[in-house]
């Protein structure tokens, strides 16, 4: 995908798309950016309904999943700080009362940061599985989201659980993966594993806007994210974000992260590591560590939670960055940030004087 401003019968039309999502229910906002500079920015809908506030482009929204590719870029910090390697067996950096009661010696950090370490997650969509939950929000209904601040929090969740199977044999995506990594993280450092992603991470970055936000401490600028029944998703999430997501952040902070992992100010050596295909998932898509690659070499991950919706897609051959949040979940059965991510693509992909095929 190469990138150049968008023509003004295709801006007309892309606007034209963007508002028949926001009059479907769609709020958020999209930027797309070429080596930093927005090529396309549109806000919809309200961040706050209440009090009619409109999203802007300084609206901080939360991210849920997209928070793994922050917690895979910590991670990764430590390594090139000659603290762990990815070899390093899990159990040899966290003691046994921080983590899962059966957890195998052989799962090494590499496995955790791309999914195949084969550990029991504490929320699966598969049926067959003993995790299964229909509803993640329903998992704070018996464990208060006050009660989760860090990541051994999450232990009675999933801390008795067995593995799946033997770790590097299956890719399964794993939130408890990314949990462990946040007590690995602390291990390490002595510190919340959210402080240690702030400091390490998005500070580096030149994230200034985007922090871990406590939901029971508002910060301006930040959006309410709404069910679809229209409450609040304060009771359906935990009270803070940590290593597996929740992470809150501007779209611009976002692209201030692609950007800074792919030219290798916050991982030097270690960025390719981090980018390139670790694990096969299907159909040319793959896991790295912390993000996926698409069958287009582009990079990225999404995100949802209750309330929440949220895509980064970043194509390093012509920097350029996708990013989409949105303030709800689902709209008419449809991702609301993919559905705003992929006007854009289809708009460019049609527009002769824009940025070409999407791919």
């Amino acid at each position: 995908m190469s990138g150049r401003q968008l023509g003004d019968s295709a801006r007309t039309h892309l606007i034209g798309r963007l508002d028949d999502l926001a009059a479907s229910g769609v709020s958020g906002t999209v930027l797309l950016a070429e080596a930093g500079t927005p090529v396309v920015q549109h806000c919809l809908g309200l961040a706050d309904r209440a009090n009619g506030v409109p999203i802007t482009p300084r609206t901080r929204f939360q991210t849920a999943s997209v928070t793994k590719m922050f917690t895979a870029a910590a991670v990764l910090d430590q390594v090139a700080r000659g603290r762990v390697t990815v070899h390093t067996p899990v159990v040899d950096v966290v003691p046994s009362d921080r983590r899962p009661r059966h957890l195998s010696t052989d799962v090494t950090v590499h496995h955790l940061l791309c999914h195949t370490s084969g550990i029991a997650d504490y929320c699966e969509e598969d049926e067959s599985l003993p995790a299964y939950c229909a509803d993640y929000g329903a998992l704070w209904r018996a464990l208060p989201p006050a009660r989760v601040e860090r990541p051994a929090d999450f232990l009675t969740l999933y801390g008795e659980l067995p593995a799946y199977c033997p770790p590097g044999q299956i890719w399964r995506y794993s939130n408890a993966g990314y949990v462990l990594l946040g007590e690995l993280l602390e291990q390490l450092t002595g510190q919340p594993c959210a402080t240690v992603i702030e400091q390490r991470v998005l500070r580096r970055a030149g994230m200034t806007a985007s922090a871990f936000d406590r939901s029971d401490e508002p910060r301006a600028d930040s959006a309410t994210h709404y069910r679809p029944s229209g409450r609040t998703n304060v009771h359906s999430v935990p009270v803070i974000g940590g290593s597996d997501g929740g992470c809150v952040c501007t779209a611009a902070d976002l692209v201030r992260f692609c950007r800074a992992l792919a030219d290798g100010t916050l991982l030097g050596e270690l960025t390719t590591s981090a980018t390139q295909r670790q694990a096969a998932i299907e159909d040319g898509w793959s896991y790295g560590y912390g993000l996926y690659v698409y069958p287009d070499e582009r990079w990225g991950h999404g995100g949802g939670d209750p309330g929440v919706s949220a895509i980064v897609n970043h194509w390093p051959e012509g920097d350029l960055t996708l990013v989409a949040l949105c303030n709800v979940e689902e709209v008419d059965g449809r991702n609301p940030a993919v559905a705003l991510r992929d006007a854009v693509l289809a708009v460019m992909s049609e527009d002769p004087s824009g940025p070409g095929r999407a791919g």
